[in-house]
């Protein structure tokens, strides 16, 4: 069985967004230097090892509502570019969105399946199709701060982007303080990689 591992890109500030986030603006208004790691191009060979590792290990995913509501709108994934980005969607894993009320409309309908059951039934539900590969709690932050403060993933990873926003949407809202064993540093010319073991809040 795998383990369940929150993932996500952060600014130098703390932020996982620029500010004026909506459906058209993902990452908030010029937010995109948050993930250049992953958008531009061409890729350094760190940047797209950690790329293919993670799409390579993950079986399922989480993510909260007004995440799904990006990335199935209009500008967002597509039969070519989803999670993991530009590695090959025929093999894109499941994606499992938390929310209060499915959506009426879904535009990629293989690829999301829905719980209201909260989040910890969220990520079982995710295990339970991911077998021996990772569950990843993609985000929002808030989505992450929940996992993380409801002690259901085992591992954090967090690419440290080399940008400030001055403001945004913020992570490490709710989850307190928490003990966290270092694990793995890796650093490209774009973004600073950190994996951490989650021990336990205290």
């Amino acid at each position: 069985m795998g383990k369940a591992v929150a993932d996500i890109s952060i600014s130098l500030d703390g932020y996982v967004t620029a500010p004026g986030v909506d459906l058209s603006h993902g990452l908030g208004i010029d937010g995109e230097p948050v993930h250049a790691w992953v958008l531009e191009e061409p890729r350094s060979d760190v940047d797209e090892q950690v790329v293919a590792r993670s799409f390579e290990q993950t079986g399922a995913v989480v993510m909260g509502r007004r995440l799904f509501d990006i990335v199935d709108g209009p500008h967002g994934w597509s039969d070519e570019v989803g999670y993991g980005h530009d590695q090959d969607q025929a093999l894109s894993p499941p994606c499992f969105v938390l929310t209060h009320e499915p959506p009426a409309h879904v535009r990629l309908t293989e690829r999301f399946r829905f719980v209201t059951e909260g989040m910890a039934a969220a990520v079982e539900q995710a295990a339970a199709a991911a077998g021996d590969k990772d569950v990843v709690v993609m985000g929002g932050a808030d989505v992450i701060d929940q996992a993380l403060a409801a002690g259901v993933v085992q591992e954090l990873r967090i690419h440290l982007s080399p940008v400030l926003f001055g403001g945004g949407t913020r992570l490490f809202e709710l989850t307190g303080r928490m003990a966290l064993v270092q694990r793995e540093v890796t650093v490209s010319p774009r973004a600073t990689h950190l994996t951490y073991d989650v021990v336990r809040a205290g």
